[in-house]
């Protein structure tokens, strides 16, 4: 799950600039997405994820690890982009909500980005997710993902990069 957890942190840390939306309103007359879902962000964040899941290619081939679950490079792109395209699903929503940037929105702010994920890997690699996902690997994926989510989001509090630590 790497390249799915990496690229949001990365995103903020490196958006800025011009909108994926544009400034642009939806037929609601709110924005699509909001000025925190920038282009940069988004392919600085999906780039990261790549990169990260290369080099976990990279060390179980070369470790010889072979009980960690095989990735490729079509898999690690599903769930680097899928987690953004989450991410952007779960603002479209918030919008619509009438809910501000940064305001809290429970459950969907943890598992955006898993189910973003999970539903790039079942739409476009759908042998992969039932080779190697189990129940059980499924439930520590949702435990760690909150765990890490949290983790996260008060070291970016703290760091300045986020205005709130959720």
């Amino acid at each position: 799950m790497l390249p799915a957890y990496v690229p949001n942190p990365v995103a903020a840390a490196t958006g800025g600039g011009s909108p994926i939306d544009s400034g642009r309103n939806f037929s609601d007359g709110k924005r699509i997405f909001g000025d925190g879902k920038t282009i940069r962000g988004f392919f600085a964040g999906v780039g990261a994820g790549i990169l990260v899941g290369l080099l976990q290619i990279g060390i179980r081939d070369i470790a010889g690890l072979s009980q960690l679950p095989e990735l490729t490079i079509f898999t690690v792109f599903l769930l680097a982009s899928g987690a953004l395209v989450g991410d952007l699903i779960k603002s479209f929503f918030k919008r619509r909500l009438g809910k501000k940037r940064g305001e809290r929105w429970p459950v969907a702010d943890q598992y955006d980005l898993v189910a973003g994920a999970f539903l790039f890997l079942i739409l476009f690699d759908y042998q992969w997710v039932v080779s190697t996902v189990t129940p059980l690997i499924f439930l520590w994926i949702l435990i760690l993902t909150y765990l890490l989510h949290r983790t996260v989001n008060i070291i970016g509090f703290k760091l300045k990069v986020k205005d709130v630590p959720w």
